[in-house]
This record gives structure tokens, sequence and C-alpha cells, in this order.
């Protein structure tokens, strides 16, 4: 049977990424209201016939690059982001030869569920310890 995603995490793995996730989780919302402060300065700036360029552009352009680059981190390893604001994420998993998602929010210290990956969060299941 063909699988969707490249990387499967054991539960063992997914922990051991958790402390990176975290900073990684941290910085994106740091970055990405950073671009909504830079966006909303540049919007004010934006008048016809005015070039807008500068230290504000260059700033905004790296913080943007800076959130695609996390961004990347995550999609290299074939960690889904479902929720930035929750840091809601799944790490894609096999059990018993099926391909289901290993679920976390920051808010939890541990991995503690999974769940089919059609059925999303509404179906989260505790894992046996």
């Amino acid at each position: 049977m063909a699988h969707q995603f490249q990387k499967h995490y054991t539960r063992t793995e997914a922990r051991a990424l958790l402390p990176q996730i975290r900073r990684w989780l941290a910085r994106l919302t740091e970055q990405r209201q950073e671009v909504q402060k830079r966006e909303k300065q540049l919007q004010e700036l934006m008048t016809p016939g005015r070039d807008v360029g500068g230290p504000l552009v260059n700033s905004w352009l790296r913080t943007v690059l800076e959130v695609q680059d996390i961004l990347l981190e995550f999609y290299r390893r074939d960690i889904q982001i479902k929720d930035l604001e929750r840091g809601l994420i799944d790490f894609p998993t096999l059990m018993d030869g099926k391909e289901v998602f290993l679920c976390w929010e920051k808010s939890e210290p541990d991995i503690g569920f999974w769940h089919d990956i059609e059925s999303g969060y509404a179906g989260r299941e505790k894992l046996e310890d």
C-alpha cells in the first residue's frame, strides 16, 4: 500500500523534536507579528506616486524569508502545522501498518494523542503508554 508521507515518526522520534518545534513555533509567532507590523507600516506609506523601499522593505523581506525558512523545516520533515495559534502539530506515523498522525499541541507536555488522517483533531484518541 502506498503511503502519503515519505517520513514516519515513532513516538520517541517525535518527542525528541519537541524542544526544537517549540522554538520554531515561538519564532514563527514572533515573526508573523513582525510581518503584520511591517505590512501595516508599508500600507500607511503606500500613496500614489510614492516610492516605497529602503530599510522598511528590506526588514519586511528578511522577516518573510525567515518565516519561509522555518516553514521549510517542517515541510522537509513531513511535519504538519495544523493550527499555528494553538501550536497544533501532526507527525505522520504508522500504526498497525496504517498511516495516521501523532497529534500534539504546544500546551501539552508530551505527545499523548493520535488520529486518522481523515478525521483530524476531532478524532483524537489517547495513545497507550
